[in-house]
């Protein structure tokens, strides 16, 4: 493959820490022989996949979001829950999936910002902390789904 072919293939970002769905993402990153970067403040396993790239940030608050969104491009693949770097991402033409297999777009971004800022208001309000649903089976295939049709659409273009 040569160079010019190589930096336009899409690649696949993760932000990696507390995300459920590494080992998914591992296997449509390897079964379309794109490069998977891993960003964490660390507590990563080093992989032998030659795809898999994994980036320490420092541990400061948004070190991994802000590395992703300094790095990608136009045609890559953010995988976050991260409403914030989910923005960023599209900012920059990259696609965006959360864990559940929902994709961030332009046209829903707008009252997902809104959304956690109302959350984080009655968070402060309330002193009451949300709380996350158990990650299920169900929700794995979901996003497994979700993100090899979003993979294969990016490599169409």
């Amino acid at each position: 493959m040569s160079e010019q072919t190589q930096n336009t293939r899409p690649r696949l970002f993760v932000d990696a820490d507390a995300c459920p769905v590494k080992a998914e993402c591992e296997r449509v990153a390897e079964r379309h022989r794109i490069e998977m970067i891993l960003v964490s403040n660390g507590g990563i396993r080093p992989s032998r996949n030659p795809l898999i790239r994994i980036v320490i940030v420092p541990p400061e608050p948004d070190a991994a979001d802000d590395w992703i969104a300094e790095n990608a491009r136009a045609r890559d693949v953010i995988v976050t829950n991260d409403i914030p770097l989910a923005s960023r991402g599209l900012e920059i033409g990259a696609r965006v999936l959360k864990a559940n297999g929902q994709e961030f777009t332009e046209a829903n971004i707008g009252n997902a910002l809104a959304g956690r800022e109302i959350a984080a208001h009655m968070r402060e309000v309330t002193g009451e902390q949300g709380r996350n649903a158990a990650f299920t089976q169900k929700d794995r295939s979901k996003f497994s789904s979700a993100l090899e049709v979003l993979v294969q659409a990016v490599l169409r273009g």
